[in-house]
C-alpha cells in the first residue's frame, strides 16, 4: 500500500461514492482542500475501519459510518496535525492548485429546498485547448463511440453540441463555443459550462491558445481537467506537460496538486475511459442540479441562417423544460418553438436541463451567449422584445445627449473609413498571427477601421473573390499561392490579389494602406523673418516693403503673414520678390528685397513679415 492515497480513489476502492467519503471525512473533522487532496496512512486505515465495521456498501451506508465518525475522529485528533487531516500541498503549490482547479464552494445552509431536492442534471463540458493538439479528434472519438447505440448510418454531428453516454451517467459536450464564445457567456455573468477539458499535446506542450483558454476557464471559475493528448507517439513526453503546467498555476496530482491530469491517445482511445470517468467524478463531487418544472430557461450557443429552413439556433436548456409551441424571447428577439430538434437529428417534443437543443421559429438570428426565457404566450414575446428594444435605443438617444451636439453632428460629420481585407494563410498558426498583427496596427489609428471579412486556410477561391468584389475588398495570402484561374478572375473583376511569404513585407503593405486613408494633417512650419524699413511705391504695381531679411530664409510663394506692434494685421502670400530689379526666387538673411505681398498695400515701416510654409505631419 502506498503511503498516500487519493479521497476519490480511497471512494473508489470502498465502493462508495466521493461525496459520501467527504461526509465522513468532514464528520471526523479531516481536514482536505477538495476530492483530489490526499490522506495520509493512518487516516485512511481509519476511514477503511469505520467503514468495514458499519458494513458500507454503496452510499447508503454513509450515514451509519458518519454516525460513528466522532469516535474515529478523537484519536486523530490526538495526533499531531500534519498525520490528522488529508495532505495538501506546500504553501505555493496550495494556492495554485486552489486557483488553477477554480471549484465552486459548497452550498450554505441559505440553499433553499427545493434546489436541494431538485433531481440531479447531466454536466456540460467544454473541450478546449490549441490548434492541433486533438480537440476535435477526441470530440469525434467520443462522439462516435460514446453515444447511445442503434442509430442508422452512425451519428453526425448536426448541432456543434451533443451527449455521450458513460458508466457515470450523462455527459453534455459543447463543440462550438471554444474558448471565445466561452469568454462571451462569461461575460454576461451566465456558466453555460460546469467542467473545462483543456487538451493538451504531448509532443507539444503548452501553447499560446493553451494559455488562453486555461485563462478563460479561471476566469469562470469551473473545474479543469487537464488530458495530455498523443500520447501514442513515440516523441511524447507527458511529464515535461506536467511540469510545463506549472507554470500556468495548474499542479497535477502527481506533484501535490489537486489538478486532475489524464494521459490519453484520442486517435487509439486509450485513456479516454479514464477521462470521462474523472469528468463524471467532478460533476458528482459538483453535485449539480436543476429542476424540470416550471418555464424554460437555456442559452444560446450558436445561430445559423439556413436557406431552407431559415433562423435555426442551438441552446442549452439549464433550468426547467422546453416544449414545441412554447414562446420564448431571446434578447430582442422571440419565437414560437416549432421544432426541436436533438443532437442526432431526431425532432422531440421536449428537452429538459443540460440538454442542447436547435430550436426553429426565431424571426431574426439571437446572439450566442444571450439567454433565452420561456414566456406565457406570443403577446408577452413581443412585448419583452419590444421593450429591449425600445430600452436600447432609448439608451442611445441618452448616450447622444449626454454627448451634446455640435455642428459636426448637424452638418454630417466624416465616417470612419473601413479597409475590407480577406485573408488567406498556409496555417491556422499563420493566420492568427496576421490577424493579431491587423488589430494591433488598426489600434495606431481612430480615423481607419480595418475589417476582416474572412480568414481561412488554404488558397483563395473564386467564391473569395465573389465576397471581395461585393465589399470591396483586397485579398491578402501569406505563404499560398492563388491558382491561376483565380489570378484571371481577379483581373477580370478587378479585385486585387497581394501575396506575401515575409510577414513584415505584409505589415508595411498594410501600414501603407492605412496610411492612403488618412487625411493628411498639416502644421505650420516658419522660415524665416523679414523687417520693413521702408514703403517705395511702384505704378502699376501698388506699395512695395523694401525689407532686410533678419533670419531664414524668403521664398516667393510662401504663405505670409505681416504683424505690427505684436497684432496680426496679414495674412496672405509673398506674390513677388526682387532685388534690386531683378526678380528671384528667395534671398537669404542679411539681404535687403522687395516684398510685394498678395492683394496688400497697406504695409508700414517697421512692420515684421514673417514666412512660413505647411508641411505635413506624419501620423503618431
Amino acid at each position: 500500500m502506498s503511503d498516500k492515497v487519493r479521497i476519490y480513489q480511497l471512494a473508489k476502492d470502498l465502493g462508495i461514492e466521493t461525496k459520501a467519503m467527504l461526509k465522513i471525512l468532514d464528520d471526523m473533522g479531516v481536514e482536505y482542500k477538495s476530492h483530489s487532496s490526499t490522506l495520509e496512512t493512518d487516516i485512511a486505515d481509519a476511514v477503511r475501519e469505520l467503514v468495514d465495521s458499519e458494513g458500507s456498501g454503496g452510499s447508503g451506508g454513509a450515514e451509519p459510518a458518519t454516525a460513528a465518525a466522532a469516535k474515529a475522529a478523537e484519536p486523530a485528533a490526538a495526533e499531531p496535525a500534519g498525520a490528522a487531516r488529508a495532505e495538501v500541498a506546500p504553501a505555493g503549490a496550495a494556492r495554485a492548485g486552489g486557483a488553477a482547479t477554480a471549484t465552486r464552494p459548497r452550498p450554505s445552509g441559505a440553499t433553499t429546498a427545493a434546489a436541494a431536492e431538485a433531481p440531479l442534471r447531466a454536466p456540460v463540458v467544454t473541450v478546449m485547448g490549441h490548434v492541433d493538439h486533438g480537440k476535435t479528434t477526441l470530440l469525434d472519438y467520443v462522439r462516435h463511440t460514446k453515444v447511445a447505440e442503434g442509430e442508422a448510418g452512425g451519428i453526425t454531428q448536426h448541432i456543434g453540441a451533443y451527449q455521450a453516454e458513460t458508466k457515470g451517467g450523462v455527459v453534455t459536450f459543447l463543440d462550438t463555443p471554444g474558448h471565445e464564445a466561452f469568454t462571451s457567456i462569461r461575460q454576461r455573468g451566465t456558466n453555460a459550462t460546469d467542467i473545462a477539458v483543456i487538451v493538451v499535446a504531448a509532443d507539444d506542450s503548452i501553447m499560446p491558445q493553451t494559455r488562453e483558454a486555461i485563462a478563460h476557464a479561471k476566469a469562470a471559475k469551473v473545474p479543469i481537467i487537464v488530458a495530455i493528448n498523443k500520447c501514442d507517439l513515440p516523441q511524447a513526453d507527458p511529464e515535461k506537460v506536467k511540469r510545463d503546467l506549472m507554470q500556468v498555476e495548474l499542479v497535477p496530482e502527481d506533484f501535490g496538486g489537486d489538478t486532475i491530469v489524464v494521459p490519453i491517445s484520442a486517435k487509439t482511445g486509450q485513456g479516454v475511459d479514464d477521462l470521462l470517468e474523472m469528468i463524471s467524478l467532478v460533476a458528482e463531487v459538483e453535485e449539480l442540479r436543476a429542476s424540470t418544472d416550471g418555464p424554460a430557461r437555456a442559452i444560446v450557443i450558436e445561430s445559423v441562417l439556413d436557406k431552407r429552413a431559415g433562423v435555426l439556433a442551438t441552446v442549452l436548456v439549464q433550468e426547467g423544460t422546453l416544449h414545441v409551441a412554447d414562446y420564448i424571447v431571446s434578447g430582442e428577439t422571440w419565437a414560437k418553438v416549432r421544432r426541436l430538434t436533438d443532437y442526432t437529428g431526431a425532432s422531440i417534443q421536449e428537452a429538459g436541463p443540460s440538454v442542447p437543443v436547435q430550436v426553429l421559429g426565431f424571426s431574426s438570428q439571437p446572439t450566442a451567449g444571450d439567454p433565452v426565457e420561456a414566456v406565457a404566450d406570443e403577446q408577452t414575446a413581443k412585448r419583452i422584445a419590444g421593450e429591449r428594444r425600445d430600452a436600447r435605443k432609448e439608451l442611445q438617444r441618452e448616450t447622444i445627449g449626454r454627448k451634446g451636439l455640435t455642428l459636426a453632428d448637424l452638418f454630417g460629420k466624416p465616417k470612419k473609413k473601413v479597409i475590407n481585407l480577406i485573408l488567406r494563410a498556409d496555417a491556422q498558426g499563420s493566420l492568427e498571427a496576421i490577424k493579431g498583427v491587423l488589430a494591433r496596427e488598426a489600434e495606431t489609428t481612430e480615423e481607419v477601421e480595418l475589417e476582416i471579412m474572412l480568414a481561412e486556410v488554404g488558397a483563395p477561391t473564386e467564391s473569395d473573390l465573389l465576397l471581395a468584389s461585393t465589399a470591396e475588398a483586397t485579398v491578402i495570402t501569406f505563404g499560398v499561392t492563388p491558382p491561376g484561374s483565380v489570378k484571371k478572375a481577379a483581373e477580370r473583376q478587378n479585385v486585387p490579389i497581394k501575396s506575401y511569404r515575409i510577414i513584415y513585407e505584409l505589415i508595411e503593405d498594410v501600414q501603407r494602406m492605412i496610411r492612403g486613408q488618412i487625411e493628411p494633417a498639416y502644421e505650420e512650419r516658419v522660415i524665416g523673418h523679414a523687417e520693413v524699413r521702408a514703403v517705395i511705391h511702384v505704378p502699376r504695381s501698388g506699395n512695395i516693403a523694401g525689407s532686410y531679411v533678419t533670419d531664414g530664409v524668403i521664398r516667393r510663394g510662401s504663405k505670409a503673414r505681416v504683424t505690427r506692434g505684436g497684432k496680426e494685421v496679414y495674412k496672405g502670400s509673398v506674390a513677388q520678390l526682387r532685388r534690386f530689379k531683378d526678380d528671384v526666387r528667395e534671398v537669404a538673411s542679411g539681404f535687403e528685397c522687395g516684398i510685394h505681398l498678395q492683394n496688400y498695400d497697406n504695409v508700414q515701416e517697421g512692420d515684421v513679415v514673417e514666412v512660413y510654409e505647411m508641411v505635413e505631419v506624419a501620423p503618431a
